[in-house]
């Protein structure tokens, strides 16, 4: 390659321009195969539910599956009687809740079954699925906002007292507040 080329500034911004588009479509790509799996995971775990209402099922057949598919797919990951559980759990508990629905393609599989087992309220839910998603979470930062009580935190933060108290008795009313 030419050295002058490479010293060449509309070169460097171009190549800058070229990695950043790799970068974004690697993301891209992992979004789509995380929406997909997640879609996967949301059918499979709503297929357990109507064959145990519908035939009588009793859990068994969540180990059995969970045999064959491994069987039928060596080396595949993902579906041990434990994972196959949480998919139930979470087209139980996900399809009561129109608001969680479109944020549980949006974050990973790990951190979605972390948010269903740790949080019951659907709020609390909604609360820490829209952080991940926004602020990019690791699991092990998530497990920290968790156990922190962030969500709870959060709530005891919103008051009303900018709108309701005068001016004069807002400083008092926050400080009573933070020491109790």
């Amino acid at each position: 390659m030419d050295k002058s080329l490479i010293a060449d500034r509309h070169y460097t911004d171009f190549f800058t321009d070229i990695k950043e588009r790799i970068r974004r479509s690697q993301y891209d790509a992992l979004k789509a195969v995380n929406k997909e799996l997640i879609q996967l995971y949301w059918d499979i775990g709503r297929m357990i539910v109507e064959k145990q209402q519908d035939l009588g099922w009793g859990r068994s057949v969540v180990e059995q599956l969970s045999k064959d598919i491994q069987g039928e797919y060596p080396g595949i990951q993902g579906f041990s009687t434990t994972n196959l559980w949480n998919m139930r759990l979470f087209y139980l508990e996900i399809q009561q809740h129109e608001n969680l629905q479109p944020l549980v393609g949006e974050i990973s599989w790990t951190k979605n079954i972390l948010i269903l087992t740790k949080c019951k309220d659907p709020l609390e839910r909604e609360f820490y699925m829209l952080h991940v998603r926004k602020f990019g979470w690791t699991k092990d930062v998530l497990v920290h906002q968790i156990e922190n009580k962030t969500y709870e935190k959060y709530l005891l933060n919103q008051t009303n007292f900018d709108q309701t108290l005068p001016e004069k008795y807002k400083h008092q009313a926050k400080l009573a507040v933070k020491d109790h």
